[in-house]
């Protein structure tokens, strides 16, 4: 039988074993002592055979002396002789991931002491690192466990762990994805895309447990049948008698549902629809991933190229290819705390992308502030301090990297991240399984998935409104038309009374202007909506406009069109409602192959704006002005006459007669005249360069498989540069710094405005 031990709490204090005395339940002593526990219950380790707060020693700089939070040895012999330690433990008291750079001081621990093994645990994640005892680690290897005391004594049991590097790529996921795919479709007989709804709901039912278990557990196979032991052992009996008998899969999802419910990725009524072997064989595959631990760019990128291969057919149009993402969103170059949106978002890659892009910064920028703390924490005479001000210090180094850390979790309130993931992304698709699956794809990537919504793209929607977004990114549908006697109706108006007083209370008036745009105008045509509906029915014309209409002055857009689609004579009128509205800052033609593999037969280019500043509106509208007078003066003679005639009629009581009317007709054509003919000079008066390029290898083939001469990397640094050297946008970003308050904690100043920030809460 195996060996528990009772945590004891008392008043506000926990009774800690390995020093026989009760301890201040701080939360990194919580996380200790529930590690401890874990130690000796799931690992066999005895109490006899463990330290804590055990003193090491190094005379590297910056780390002269600590203690190491847990010290676990072979044996109680071991210990008693000051040998080697086996593994050293190190405890963080926040619930946020911990970042590989904080990693190093405890690693650091665990080599001094002479451990073979190094862990680090918070309230949410485990991680087990080989410790390589003769060299400080340019990099640290993860593996996937430790031993139980029973294989700590085994030599070769000890080197096959330290062995079992915990290396994951995506392409081990994918693989990983692809039999599982094929095991619903041989034997459950499902379509693709329902196969894939299937796989989507066990990934996210292994999600939640994980998450659950704050990583400390997996979801397998073996886990699964003991809870489903236990289920029909004490727990099915009782449901049967309340009219309610499910298999412990479907309580299961129905728990995974409750925990997504106001993500709306299932349907209400949806269920597990495959049969308990190939769920079950399902799990087996994945067992050997810790969802709540991998890495979002792993698991992320892994899901979205599985998602790709499985709808390439009948849904390709819904995704655009990763490099041409990553080149039209580096090209634009999104910043924290802009706000960015794609009203036509399909699986969610430009989303992804843009949330990725500013994390990055984000990360980058807390790595830079720690070390510049951590410096200024330590001083220039930290050596010669005495042991208990080296301690005082790194517990103060510690704080201000929970502090830091916390900035990085988008579940906490006020965070950096917390406000790119809730602020800042927006997207919105019209197939409800695209808007399910972009709400999917972006949690695999990390989140910001709470701004998409399954919705007509053109019509406003919740934070999707005119004037909200600095960035558009998107590829919308092109090649069909808005018919005219398409209507807006009631099914489009937004109704959800608790989550439009919701929405009001964060947009404010203009949230209450924005869903006039619907619910003024049921019965109409969609068509009216748009300034370019009486001129086009395109969707490629009409999402134009409504991106247009999205951005704020000076924001930018990035958009796949079909090559062209400005140039055509039957355009003209589209192409001068664009021109007075927006600059376009470049224009790339891109390889037809590119989208083949998506089923397009359209050869695209991708097309950027620059919607007009104020002062770009000022000055188009002076020479728009300017250029009309100009050629207005070879029609004025005659134009003279003309309102001379008109108002001795006038004046004659005859402003209704044949006369006058046709008076005014050729006023109407003379000033028609001048405007056409100005419009060459307002080109010139309004005059910007327009950035052309050419790319034949975009990264991607036909087939929808890699290439390997990729030009666009080249071209988005060449465009980088020419961008900063004309200024083309204000390309300042938002202002953040941190600095120590008086009592050492750690304050972030955001443009100008100054806010404390918490470590061990």
């Amino acid at each position: 039988m195996a060996t528990t031990l009772q945590i004891k709490r008392e008043n506000g204090k926990i009774f800690c074993p390995l020093t026989n005395s009760w301890h201040i339940e701080t939360p990194e002593e919580k996380v200790r002592q529930e590690y401890i526990k874990i130690l000796v219950e799931n690992y066999s380790y005895s109490l006899d055979q463990m330290a804590q707060e055990l003193k090491v020693t190094n005379s590297q700089r910056g780390q002269g002396k600590a203690r190491a939070d847990i010290v676990v040895w072979k044996s109680k012999a071991d210990k008693d002789a000051s040998k080697a330690a086996f593994i050293v433990v190190e405890c963080k008291a926040e619930n946020v991931r911990i970042r590989e750079e904080d990693y190093y001081q405890g690693y650091n621990y665990a080599s001094w002491a002479g451990a073979s093994f190094f862990v680090t645990t918070n309230e949410k994640e485990t991680k087990y690192f080989n410790v390589d005892k003769d060299y400080l680690p340019k990099e640290l290897v993860e593996v996937v466990a430790i031993p139980t005391a029973e294989e700590s004594l085994v030599d070769k049991k000890v080197k096959e762990i330290l062995g079992k590097t915990k290396t994951f790529t995506r392409e081990d996921f994918t693989k990983m994805l692809r039999p599982c795919h094929n095991i619903i479709r041989n034997n459950d007989k499902l379509s693709p895309e329902a196969a894939f709804d299937e796989i989507s709901k066990i990934l996210f039912m292994k999600i939640r447990y994980e998450r659950d278990k704050s990583g400390s557990e997996v979801f397998t196979l073996k886990k699964f049948k003991q809870l489903e032991a236990d289920y029909e052992q004490y727990t099915r009996p009782t449901l049967k008698r309340q009219g309610i008998d499910l298999p412990y899969m479907q309580i299961l999802f129905i728990d995974t549902k409750d925990k997504f419910k106001e993500d709306h990725l299932f349907d209400e009524n949806d269920s597990i629809k495959i049969r308990q072997n190939s769920f079950e064989q399902i799990l087996e595959k994945l067992q050997v991933y810790n969802l709540s631990d991998t890495q979002d760019d792993v698991k992320g990128i892994a899901f979205e190229q599985f998602l790709g291969t499985t709808f390439r057919g009948e849904l390709g149009q819904f995704f655009t290819p990763r490099t041409i993402v990553d080149f039209m969103t580096h090209v634009l170059d999104p910043k924290e705390g802009e706000i960015i949106c794609d009203p036509t978002c399909g699986s969610g890659g430009f989303l992804i992308k843009a949330f990725e892009y500013i994390r990055e910064q984000i990360e980058e920028d807390i790595k830079v502030e720690k070390a510049r703390l951590r410096a200024e924490i330590e001083g220039d005479h930290y050596d010669e301090l005495s042991e208990k001000e080296q301690l005082a210090i790194s517990e103060h180094i510690e704080e201000m990297q929970t502090a830091l850390n916390r900035e990085l979790d988008t579940q906490v309130e006020g965070s950096r991240m917390y406000h790119l993931s809730r602020d800042c992304i927006y997207g919105t698709d019209a197939n409800p399984r695209m808007a399910r699956t972009s709400k999917m794809n972006m949690i695999m990537h990390g989140d910001g998935h709470g701004g998409v919504h399954h919705h007509d793209g053109l019509l406003n929607v919740n934070g999707i409104f005119e004037e909200r977004f600095d960035v558009i990114l998107t590829n919308p549908p092109f090649g069909s038309r808005i018919d005219k006697s398409q209507k807006i109706t009631e099914a489009d108006r937004f109704t959800d009374e608790v989550l439009i007083a919701k929405y009001r209370e964060k947009y404010g008036e203009a949230y209450d202007e924005a869903l006039k745009q619907v619910n003024d105008h049921i019965g109409k045509t969609l068509l009216s909506l748009y300034d370019t509906g009486s001129m086009s029915g395109l969707t490629e014309v009409l999402f134009m406009e409504r991106c247009l209409r999205l951005l704020k002055k000076g924001g930018r857009m990035g958009m796949v069109l079909p090559e062209g689609v400005l140039n055509t004579s039957n355009l003209q009128k589209v192409r001068d409602y664009f021109e007075g509205r927006a600059k376009i800052i470049l224009i790339c033609s891109i390889p037809q192959d590119v989208f083949i593999a998506a089923g397009a037969t359209v050869k695209p280019s991708l097309v950027f704006f620059k919607r007009f500043t104020e002062e770009e509106e000022r000055q188009y509208a002076e020479c728009k002005r300017k250029a009309y007078l100009e050629c207005y003066e070879q029609y004025k003679v005659e134009a003279d006459k003309l309102l001379a005639d008109h108002q001795a009629l006038v004046d004659a009581g005859k402003s209704r007669s044949k006369g006058a009317k046709a008076i005014r007709s050729r006023l109407d054509a003379i000033a028609s005249a001048a405007t056409e003919d100005a419009k060459p000079l307002v080109k010139e008066y309004f005059d910007y360069e327009i950035p052309v390029a050419k790319i034949d290898d975009a990264g991607i083939t036909s087939t929808g498989a890699a290439s390997s001469g990729n030009q666009l990397p080249a071209l988005e640094e060449e465009y980088a540069k020419y961008r900063r050297a004309k200024n083309l946008w204000d390309e300042s970003k938002k202002s953040v710094s941190y600095r120590q308050g008086n009592l050492g904690e750690i304050i972030r100043v955001e443009n100008g405005r100054e806010v404390t920030l918490h470590g061990n809460n």
